[in-house]
């Protein structure tokens, strides 16, 4: 859109990842349910990374994936998330701003930054435990309107909907994009996240999301049914746009009565998946709002996921612009 500066911003925990391997054992003795995340207290995190092998550490989120995986296909993306005035708080601005992308977010005086530390199993499974620090205190002062009303796009992270402030932050950052005439979007982001929050998702998916990205298992769970057929019945006439996606089985994609169906991207060896629906969320976006087809739209989507699914880490290693070129798209 012409008059608008960003084609997307997100809104989300702005956490330095901190990831490693483990075998399936580890996760055991440390009370970790493989494939999920969980949030944790300072002190279990400083263990737990005491007790981990070799990591890296960059900065992280689910939202701030997504806005990176924009960014590296060449779209113009900001963020929006709460940091502490801290070592990693450091970390995370310079990695974010050094991705592409906007973030101008004061670091707070207080607490300290949020961590994850994502524990990858042999299988690329990953398992995430994390401490959330000051990142789910951002409230309605962190909501730049500007920014919002500047951007064809507000995405919004579930992940961050635990905390009564979080939630008025949403909602004000709805009303600003539905007053500029600009599109909401939101991801479910975990099944577990759906389960504390269904009522509030639903209220907040009928009062003005207008694209809706979530997983099997979240879909399904945010309509409590357990045939993943019902829970498309009802997804269907949620929003404008629903983006379902399917680990192996591709997406489908839910505009009305159409239905599309997309089929993953193959990809040789799968060492990590964090951060797979994240970039299939960037894909997609990016192709909306650069006004591609629905169906292009899911395939820069299984093809972003695909990429990062190939190495350790929730960031592209290959600019996602010239892979997409090389695909025609």
């Amino acid at each position: 859109m012409a008059d608008t500066t960003y084609d997307v911003v997100g809104i989300g925990n702005a956490i330095v990842d901190i990831i490693g391997r483990c075998n399936d054992t580890f996760l055991a003795e440390h009370g970790a349910t493989k494939g999920h995340m969980r949030l944790v207290d300072e002190e279990t995190v400083e263990s737990l990374y005491k007790a981990m092998g070799p990591a890296i550490e960059i900065s992280g989120g689910s939202a701030a994936n997504t806005m990176a995986g924009i960014a590296s296909l060449g779209g113009k993306a900001a963020f929006i998330g709460k940091i502490a005035d801290d070592e990693l708080g450091t970390i995370f601005g310079h990695d974010i701003r050094s991705a592409g992308v906007a973030f101008e977010t004061i670091p707070a005086n207080s607490k300290s930054t949020a961590r994850s530390l994502i524990l990858v199993t042999p299988d690329g499974e990953r398992t995430m435990n994390t401490f959330l620090g000051v990142a789910p205190e951002l409230d309605q002062r962190e909501i730049d309107a500007d920014l919002i009303a500047a951007s064809q796009v507000v995405y919004l992270e579930g992940y961050l909907f635990d905390r009564a402030e979080a939630k008025a932050a949403f909602r004000q950052a709805v009303k600003i994009a539905k007053g500029a005439s600009r599109k909401v979007a939101l991801t479910l982001s975990d099944a577990f996240c759906v389960d504390r929050h269904r009522a509030e998702f639903l209220d907040l998916i009928r009062g003005g999301v207008d694209i809706l990205f979530a997983n099997e298992s979240e879909v399904t769970s945010l309509y409590r049914v357990g045939a993943f057929d019902d829970a498309v019945r009802h997804a269907r006439n949620a929003c404008e746009l629903a983006v379902l996606t399917r680990s192996a089985k591709g997406s489908l994609i839910l505009s009305g009565e159409k239905a599309i169906t997309v089929a993953p991207e193959p990809v040789a060896r799968v060492v990590d998946t964090t951060g797979a629906g994240d970039l299939y969320a960037a894909g997609f976006l990016y192709g909306l709002t650069a006004g591609k087809p629905l169906e292009t739209c899911g395939r820069l989507g299984s093809l972003a996921a695909a990429e990062i699914i190939s190495h350790i880490g929730a960031r592209s290693e290959t600019q996602l612009a010239k892979l997409a070129a090389s695909r025609g798209l």
